[in-house]
């Protein structure tokens, strides 16, 4: 069984790699479709949307449980939605349509790349703000426990 000491130094993990890479990720904002032709703007990005995604994932499916649990409040049965409405009505999530916005990113992030350059640029763009987002909901919920 996964402990909430794990996740949370999972993610602490993927946390640190984003920030390293995130100035570096903002001064090719905003991005062009030439930028996918340069291959170090490519690992910059591919490494982005994978720790971004890493991080979405593991928020969503052990991180927010583990912490309601942590307050007695988690049920095996409960779908990621019902731990999200849970979790804002406790007031540890602002919205929770605001994280399955996320998860619709995470998903054209994952999904769409490199199809559709335009979407992608764009769902990058809105992921860098999505992923401040994160931290700051995840910092606040461990300071919350």
């Amino acid at each position: 069984m996964i402990t909430l000491t794990q996740v949370t130094q999972e993610l602490e993990m993927h946390f640190k790699r984003i920030d390293a890479l995130l100035p570096e990720l903002q001064s090719y904002m905003p991005f062009k479709e030439a930028d996918f032709e340069e291959i170090e703007k490519i690992k910059t990005i591919d490494s982005f949307i994978y720790r971004f995604s890493k991080i979405q994932d593991r928020m969503g499916e052990k991180f927010f449980p583990l912490v309601l649990a942590e307050l007695y409040e988690y049920k095996r049965t409960m779908a990621l939605i019902d731990v999200l409405h849970r979790l804002e009505k406790l007031e540890l999530l602002e919205s929770s349509d605001k994280w399955i916005e996320y998860r619709k990113l995470r998903n054209t992030l994952t999904h769409e790349y490199p199809d559709n350059e335009d979407e992608i640029i764009e769902a990058i763009n809105l992921s860098i703000e999505a992923y401040k987002n994160m931290k700051n909901i995840f910092n606040a919920m461990l300071e919350r426990l």
